[in-house]
């Protein structure tokens, strides 16, 4: 049987995952990182059961890999730091995306789920 948890975390996976997948590679400068964030956020937000979402792209890493000659990169998942909140019915699931230095992999998981 499928309950609202099942669903709540089903829809939350589905929402990092297009996240993932259709702004990974996008070219990213130290001039345009705020935007691609809030482009990023504001693209997500407004699918359904998101009640929150927030997006950070690692400064550091995009500098380091600016350097060449036209000063811009790829964003690279390795660069992101997703946090979200899905509510579906009653339940709230909390779920991120973080890079993972030890399986040097960007990871994504379940933080929290709550009932109201």
């Amino acid at each position: 049987m499928v309950n609202e948890r099942d669903n709540a975390l089903f829809e939350a996976g589905i929402k990092l995952g297009a996240l993932y997948h259709q702004f990974v590679g996008s070219p990213v400068s130290m001039n345009t990182i705020d935007s691609l964030e809030q482009a990023i956020s504001e693209s997500i937000s407004v699918q359904p059961y998101v009640e929150n979402i927030s997006v950070k792209i690692n400064r550091e890493m995009v500098a380091a890999r600016s350097r060449g000659k036209f000063g811009y990169c790829e964003l690279e998942g390795r660069m992101l730091e997703v946090e979200a909140l899905i509510i579906y019915g009653n339940i709230s699931a909390k779920v991120g995306l973080t890079f993972d230095r030890f399986l040097d992999y960007p990871l994504m998981q379940i933080i929290e789920v709550t009932e109201k």
